[in-house]
């Protein structure tokens, strides 16, 4: 009889949390990044596992803002350095102050087996964390929002899915 019990207020916490989940507004949420001292937003749905740096293979006759490939949870990954791919920064990070990069896998759904070298992780941020700036005209089409935060710092929201449809992100032979 108590297995029963048990089983029903169980049911009945996990209908509740369902009915709750439908009635939150959809707002927007990120991984916040830097990449050579910018600030970047990536959206959480779109963003896959994290990593701490791993063991690179690289691959000849690829663009400089592509590391190579890294072996994360049994699957081969296509690993970019951001910052480089942005033209943030002109050379590949040295390995002073990759203690704290990490790579950010893409969300499976994406079916992309790529991960980005960030410098750091800078935690998460809601829609009501950031005041959105004025778009600029000029930006690719992976560019999503710019932000500010409640300190004034800036933040520029990168779209996975569209950068992973990019023919420059894509085409990585040199």
């Amino acid at each position: 009889m108590a297995k029963k019990e048990a089983l029903r207020e169980l049911q009945s916490r996990l209908a509740e949390r369902l009915q709750s989940a439908r009635l939150q507004t959809d707002t927007a949420s990120w991984l916040a990044v830097e990449c050579a001292g910018q600030g970047v937003l990536l959206p959480l749905g779109q963003a896959g596992e994290i990593f701490p740096l791993a063991a690179l293979v690289a691959v000849p006759h690829t663009s400089a803002w592509f590391l190579g490939v890294a072996n994360l949870r049994g699957r081969l990954h296509g690993v970019v350095d951001l910052a480089s791919f942005l033209g943030l920064r002109a050379t590949a990070m040295s390995d002073i102050g990759r203690e704290q990069s990490r790579l950010v896998a893409f969300n499976p759904g994406l079916e992309i087996n790529c991960a980005l070298l960030v410098d750091r992780l800078a935690g998460l941020r809601g829609a009501d964390q950031m005041t959105r700036d004025a778009d600029d005209p000029a930006r690719p089409a992976f560019a999503g929002g710019r932000y500010s935060d409640a300190s004034g710092r800036r933040w520029q929201e990168l779209q996975l899915a569209a950068l992973a449809s990019e023919d420059a992100f894509l085409r990585i032979a040199r």
